[in-house]
């Protein structure tokens, strides 16, 4: 058995009503002591929280209980978290957390079934509340990325087109297995209404290989026939649609998958899009964005489309990430859960980030599509709770090399979604993706970790509230780390009396505990706790501070509420579960 797998959870022990306590004189955190007593936490926390909170202990008891049931894991440790706060390191855009659509048709299966059902661009039912809710809760709004592997198989019902519009048809002879398909004008103008009801920001990927052929090396050469797209997005413009930007091509960068196209042409097939973008919205207050290549990142080819479009004809560089491998490997969990397998798109990220500083371009990097297993990915892995590790920890590491957006695959469909693709009920990973939407801004602060490496570390200056979120994600199972929050002062900055000093090659450096904070103002921070239902990483239903996120039965998101903590306590990170800390009195120069 794994290490991460679990077994049956013992029955919870009877627990003492809350209400009995009242008047004893026992502060938050003895009452919490004589609740757990005969509890055991990871099961029975969520039945304690739930009936303390109807009481008039409040949320202090509730993070009492919080606090004491980590104190109370076995293995428990300490370790530090050391944020510098005296400037950002990078920046993301207000719209870092973006989603994708994708154009499967139901009957695109991976082995042996057949995962998207009506997910897909041609078939979403765009009138399902869950749906429409789901990207509501996003403010600002949720970018939408439009796209995918039939992207370059897809025509537009434009009057140019001069054949029937067709849906995509299963031929197994034909690129990914489909024939092509057609985007009808009457199925974008639901699309468009459906965004401008739901308040999403679109990118919407363009078909590049209209007019290529084959050439003698295997890729696809000549100039892209761009007829077919300019209707399509004058037809757009016209109908006064809002397109954040549009993207050209989709994964036929580098060696390409299903095809591939040379740098040097792709650059100028780039140039004739922004051309395009700025002759049909010349008289529009803004243009959208143009983007290129969505694929997977190749240095050689990567360097060549930069220098060919710039200064500043491509808007945004994008790439793809799939890291995990097949989603039929049968080893996922074990790859989520170690520290070296993560780390190991760092070399991804500090690579285009430094082709763009070296290059003397104003592009900027996107991550255009992110599903992390490919092949529609794996049932009860991608679509669980174990997958918030991986999902996490890709944008607070993508944050740090200055990537602007996001965007995961899927919004819905395939088992990666962010929603359910039968039900629309959020997977965990939803929760994760509006967590970090609404706590983290989109100043970066340099922080490291101290301690284990099984507790990954992220800050970000905090989002529409002073101070900072951290972000800490416990990949152990089997130890509670009591993190204490510093900051790193130099010279003669504002130091805590409590700092311990160091000397760093001539600098006077303080490392302050849980510091920098305006006392006079209280000490209390908002803390969400992420688990999974009964301990089970492969559990499709998420738990915040103990309680079960699921939509009404009027399909509304429900409220995620922190539990107060008190700020000069370590932050208590309990084995495999993801912790978000809004410190609103972290005096950061940074995030002032």
């Amino acid at each position: 058995m794994a290490s991460w797998q679990q077994r049956p959870p013992p029955a919870c022990s009877p627990l003492p009503d809350p209400g009995d306590y009242k008047g004893t004189g026992l502060g938050p955190l003895a009452t919490a002591a004589t609740l757990l007593r005969s509890a055991l936490w990871r099961h029975c926390l969520p039945r304690v929280v739930m009936a303390a909170a109807g009481t008039q202990l409040g949320r202090l008891l509730v993070g009492g209980l919080w606090l004491l049931a980590a104190l109370l894991q076995r293995g428990a440790a300490a370790a530090v978290a050391a944020v510098d706060g005296r400037r950002a390191i990078a920046a993301t855009g207000e719209n870092f957390v973006c989603a994708t659509l994708d154009w499967w048709p139901p009957d695109k299966c991976d082995y042996g079934t057949c995962p998207w059902g009506r997910a897909g661009l041609l078939n979403l039912d765009l009138s399902n509340k869950v749906l429409l809710n789901a990207v509501r809760a996003f403010s600002p709004p949720l970018m939408l990325r439009l796209g995918g592997s039939l992207q370059d198989k897809v025509v537009y019902g434009t009057a140019d087109l001069g054949r029937p519009c067709a849906p995509f048809a299963k031929n197994a002879s034909e690129m990914h297995g489909f024939t092509q398909g057609c985007l009808t004008l009457r199925r974008w103008d639901e699309l468009n209404a459906f965004f401008q009801k739901s308040g999403a920001r679109i990118v919407f990927g363009i078909n590049a290989l209209n007019g290529r052929v084959p050439l003698p090396d295997g890729s696809m050469g000549g100039p892209w026939d761009y007829t077919n797209a300019a209707s399509l997005i004058r037809y757009t413009a016209n109908k006064g649609y809002r397109i954040h930007g549009w993207e050209l091509g989709n994964e036929l960068s580098g060696t390409g998958v299903g095809a591939r196209v040379g740098a040097e042409q792709y650059g100028a097939d780039v140039i004739a899009l922004k051309t395009l973008v700025d002759d049909i919205y010349a008289s529009h207050p803004s243009k959208p964005l143009v983007l290129a290549p969505g694929g997977f990142f190749d240095q050689a080819w990567f360097a060549q489309l930069i220098v060919r479009t710039r200064p500043n004809l491509l808007d945004v560089i994008t790439h793809h990430i799939y890291n995990l491998g097949p989603g039929r490997d049968t080893h996922l969990i074990d790859k989520i859960l170690n520290p070296s397998v993560l780390d190991g798109m760092r070399s991804t990220f500090s690579s285009l980030q430094g082709l763009l500083k070296s290059a003397g371009t104003s592009t900027v990097a996107w991550v255009g599509e992110a599903g992390g297993a490919y092949n529609s990915g794996r049932h009860l892995v991608t679509d669980a709770f174990v997958f918030s590790f991986w999902f996490l920890d890709q944008l607070g590491m993508s944050a740090k090399y200055d990537t602007k957006s996001y965007c995961r695959q899927s919004l819905i469909g395939g088992n990666y979604g962010l929603l359910n693709t039968t039900t629309f009920q959020p997977n965990p990973d939803y929760y994760s993706a509006l967590l970090w939407h609404r706590l983290m801004g989109t100043k970066v602060l340099a922080t490291t970790f101290s301690g284990t490496n099984k507790i990954r570390a992220y800050a970000h200056c905090a989002r529409d509230s002073p101070g900072i979120t951290l972000l800490l994600i416990n990949l152990s199972g089997n130890t509670t780390t009591q993190v204490s929050v510093s900051v790193t002062t130099q010279g003669a900055v504002a130091a805590h009396k409590h700092g311990a000093r160091k000397h760093v090659g001539g600098r006077k450096f303080r490392h302050v505990h849980v510091p920098s904070f305006d006392e006079a103002a209280g000490g209390v921070r908002d803390e969400y706790h992420l688990t999974p239902k009964d301990g089970n990483l492969r559990s499709q239903i998420m738990l915040l501070n103990g309680r079960a996120l699921a939509t009404d039965t009027a399909g509304n998101i429900p409220a995620l509420e922190a539990v107060k903590m008190d700020a000069a306590q370590p932050i208590a990170v309990a084995p495999y579960s993801i912790v978000f800390a809004r410190i609103s009195h972290f005096n950061a120069p940074a995030c002032s």
